[in-house]
């Protein structure tokens, strides 16, 4: 592109949105910045931010937090960004853009990034109090404040958007509707298989779902607000708050008044370039644009490639978009979903491998040609597997399709390591980003970390689903090259946890700095050790306090300081600053007497009261300093500390067992109280929840545990290594028909065992499968004792058990260690302001608005003064 010969030429951006963002970085990549004037026209009035985060907000991230803009690239580049000030007109004959602020802006180069609008269906009412959509940071910033007033929200479309607004006004403490004019949620990205995997797991969140129906009218009430919904069979929807989430239409307006090329659905007409077909000095980019291949694509990966190669036509560099993958991987209200390449099988002569099961909301389907290739797949609830299997689309694998989808836990799954990926598999969809390419950054450039991979190649810097794979194929091609991986712990430790664990257990060291001065890299020792390994080493000095004669609380002397935030207060953090407590309740029985208490401690201290997962009730609300008087009244009365917050046992559930139940066969409440007792309070690498189920029917779902119990006619079967969650895994059979005695002698092994040789934060069933030899090898350990290692194993169990002591009641007896229990040091009788609450449902909320006015005591309110 030229200028008129020495002026500068101006390229002017309309909209400044992810993609114009990831053009103006393109722009800087190639110099341009420094020989061309750069202005941009922005209608919302912050920079550019996350869009695809932005449900994030209502989990805490401040507007801030989701920020893509740093002011120091903009300065520094001379770019001139106008916020709140969007182009009204273009003059393509005079080549100036009109704002409108009135400023008029010449231009030798125009490109369009002005995305997409929400697409609001023709039904009456849509223009009443209470509707609203769901796309800018001001859009959610409406729904907050209304829903303040609001008990019911609709949400018209089930697509990705829709599901987040749902989950989003859930978490306000509407009750949530999504309505879906077609038969499935997300009907894009999912089939009916998935569709149906994906409704039972939401549908168990508590949100109401309605598919095959479409909106008739917004009810509107006298007072002109919203009171319900009419849908397409008849029904009516009682609701308050309605949030249409029904699609997204091209911004291609301001080219339609200036006579650019439109497509007939939408969308600025452009070529291989992202040049518009009507105008050479006229770019589009991003939701806006219609690319060359006939189509408006409305995910951020396309957008960032018609980005950067804009910016590379512009710098008179070879660049072309002629089409996008249009894989995606999201998590929606914490439910994994992901869809790659043909996901619903539109290519003639293919085959389904498909994958399910219901109970755990489990979907799996691969698209497989007739001559093997992978084609594409559809993954709900378990998406683990995505950034692997995306890589072979177009290939055929080294492994039989069906072992790509069958679970960890059942059958005998394919693990392929980096090495199986061909070098043309792109790794990082987002900014096409092949396995060659990462090899090079290696080799070539000599990165040797993924930070520096990540720099060199932008690869997991987009959407991130990448870069685990990015991390193997770092590590494999280091260790290819003959470099030595650095497997340490952290910067401060050479050796991996586990070798700090024999360390600890052999020379008895009771404390971290101990450690770090004898053991800790040359660099690290005298200092005061980091964030990964002051938490860890606190961990495993706690796990093994009884056997090196260490203190067993993890508050005194030098652990207090290695603790996480929620060990330093024995207390869950919550999101406005507040605690919650948990009292332990063994196996899930609870006298009546003791229910009473929990009703008056939450009654008398004003705290939200909640049944959890684990059959124990949680207390949310309590400020710092009332968490002492809280376990004060809770241990008078015969309760102890629930270790909600520690990386220790969680629960052991139970169902009613023989004792209740006509179907059981052994008395599986008494087996779950006897487990609970025995392993409270130990400490692990990660949390620990286990259950008893008293028959075959598995009410107490101890197969989705980390060791799980099921009752048989002869005895008990031993599960170990499940997991829900996030990724679930099926525990896998260690053990059958044990009596009581085997089976406590069995978990106290496979537990040490556990906590001996596990990573940092690595759950059983992540270790189960990590572990050379898998199941398999652990088996053999403990229950065969190929190591000749259990008689250690249970000596270590029997000190745990022995020495346990309840950090509830060791903190309120002590008035020293009662001390750190204020909000500011300085002024210890003053509570956090930041701490407020609203009523909801005869209970009472955090006041989320005054957490996003983004309020922090030390600057704020108590200046000069530290908070803990």
């Amino acid at each position: 592109m030229t200028a008129t010969p020495g002026a500068t030429p101006t390229i002017v951006l309309v909209g400044h949105g992810m993609v114009g963002q990831r053009f103006l970085e393109a722009l800087a990549e190639r110099g341009l910045t420094a020989t061309h004037r750069v202005v941009v026209l922005c209608e919302e009035p912050r920079p550019a931010y996350d869009r695809v985060q932005l449900t994030s907000y209502f989990s805490g991230r401040t507007p801030e937090d989701l920020s893509l803009t740093d002011p120091r690239f903009l300065a520094g580049h001379g770019i001139e960004l106008r916020v709140g000030d969007p182009a009204v007109s273009v003059d393509r004959v005079a080549r100036t853009v009109t704002a409108r602020s009135g400023e008029v802006v010449g231009y030798d180069v125009l490109v369009l990034a002005t995305g997409s609008y929400p697409f609001v269906p023709p039904v009456p009412g849509k223009d009443a109090e209470g509707c609203f959509v769901y796309r800018t940071i001001e859009d959610l910033l409406a729904i907050e404040e209304y829903a303040r007033t609001a008990t019911t929200g609709a949400v018209v479309g089930g697509g990705l958007l829709g599901l987040e607004a749902a989950g989003a006004l859930k978490g306000l403490g509407l009750t949530s509707h999504i309505v879906e004019f077609a038969p499935r949620l997300m009907p894009v990205q999912v089939d009916e298989g998935g569709g149906a995997a994906l409704l039972r797991t939401i549908e168990g969140m508590g949100l109401s779902v309605h598919t095959g129906v479409g909106t008739q009218e917004i009810v509107v009430g006298e007072d002109g607000a919203v009171t319900g919904m009419k849908l397409s069979d008849g029904s009516e929807l009682a609701t308050d708050l309605v949030v249409f989430s029904a699609g997204v239409r091209p911004r291609d307006q301001l080219a339609r008044d200036c006579g650019l090329t439109v497509g007939e659905r939408g969308g600025i007409a452009v070529d291989e370039q992202c040049r518009t077909v009507a105008d050479p000095h006229v770019f589009a980019i991003g939701e806006c644009a219609l690319a060359a291949d006939g189509r408006v694509y409305g995910l951020v990966a396309p957008g960032y490639e018609q980005a950067e190669t804009a910016a590379a036509t512009i710098a008179s560099d070879e660049a072309s978009f002629t089409g996008a993958d249009l894989s995606t991987k999201l998590k929606l209200l914490g439910v994994d979903v992901a869809s790659f390449g043909d996901a619903h099988g539109t290519a003639g002569d293919c085959l389904d491998v498909v994958y399910s099961d219901s109970r755990a909301g489990l979907y799996k389907k691969l698209v497989i040609g007739r001559d093997g290739t992978l084609l594409g797949g559809i993954l709900v609830g378990d998406a683990e597997a995505y950034g692997t299997l995306k890589a072979f689309t177009g290939s055929v694998p080294p492994v039989p399709p069906e072992s790509l989808v069958l679970p960890a836990g059942a059958g005998q799954p394919a693990a392929l390591g980096p090495s199986a990926l061909p070098d043309e598999a792109i790794v990082c969809s987002c900014h096409n980003v092949s396995k060659g390419t990462i090899r090079g950054a290696v080799t070539d450039h000599r990165c040797t970390t993924v930070p520096e991979v990540k720099k060199c190649t932008r690869a997991g810097t987009g959407c991130g689903s990448c870069v685990k794979v990015l991390g193997q194929l770092v590590d494999a091609e280091l260790e290819a090259n003959g470099v030595t991986v650095d497997k340490g712990l952290c910067g401060c430790f050479s050796q991996t946890r586990e070798e700090l664990y024999e360390i600890v257990l052999a020379l008895r060291i009771t404390g971290h700095r101990e450690l770090l001065d004898r053991y800790g890299r040359e660099e690290a020792r005298g200092g005061e050790g980091c964030e990964v390994c002051k938490p860890t080493v606190g961990s495993i000095i706690a796990s093994l306090a009884p056997a090196i004669g260490a203190s067993g609380y993890v508050l005194d002397g030098e652990q207090a300081a290695l603790q996480d935030t929620n060990d330093h207060f024995l207390a869950n953090l919550q999101k406005n600053g507040s605690y919650s407590v948990v009292p332990r309740i063994p196996g899930g029985e609870i006298a009546p007497e003791k229910l009473i208490v929990i009703g008056e401690i939450a009654r008398d201290f004003g705290l939200y009261t909640k049944i959890t997962g684990g059959q124990r009730i949680d207390m949310f609300g309590a400020r710092v300093e009332q968490l002492p008087l809280i376990w004060a009244r809770l241990v008078d009365a015969g309760f102890e500390s629930g270790h909600a917050y520690g990386k220790s046992l969680r629960t052991v559930k139970s169902c009613v067992g023989q004792t209740w139940c006509r179907y059981g066969v052994q008395d599986s409440v008494r087996m779950a109280i006897d487990l609970e007792l025995r392993y409270r309070g130990l400490r692990s690498p990660h949390k620990l929840k286990s259950a008893v189920s008293g028959c075959q029917r598995e009410c107490a779902e101890a197969q989705s545990k980390d060791f799980g119990v099921i009752a048989t006619a002869n005895g008990w079967n031993l599960y170990v290594g499940g997991n829900g969650g996030a990724t679930p895994r099926h525990a896998d059979l260690l053990a059958q028909d044990l009596s009581d005695a085997e089976l406590v002698r069995l978990i106290d092994r496979f537990l040490m065992f556990y906590i001996r040789t596990a990573d940092r934060l690595e759950r059983t069933s992540t270790w189960l499968e990590r572990i050379p030899g898998g199941l398999d090898h652990v088996r053999d350990v403990v229950v065969h004792d190929s190591l000749g290692i259990c008689e250690e194993l249970e000596q270590l169990m029997r000190a745990h058990v022995a020495h346990y002591r309840d950090e509830w009641a060791e903190t309120v007896n002590d008035p020293d260690k009662l001390a750190r229990f204020v909000s500011f040091v300085n002024a210890p009788d003053t509570p956090d302001p930041v701490v407020a609450f609203v009523p909801e449902r005869d209970q009472m909320k955090p006041d989320l608005p005054l957490l996003s006015l983004g309020m922090r005591p030390a600057d704020d309110v108590l200046e000069g003064s530290a908070q803990r």
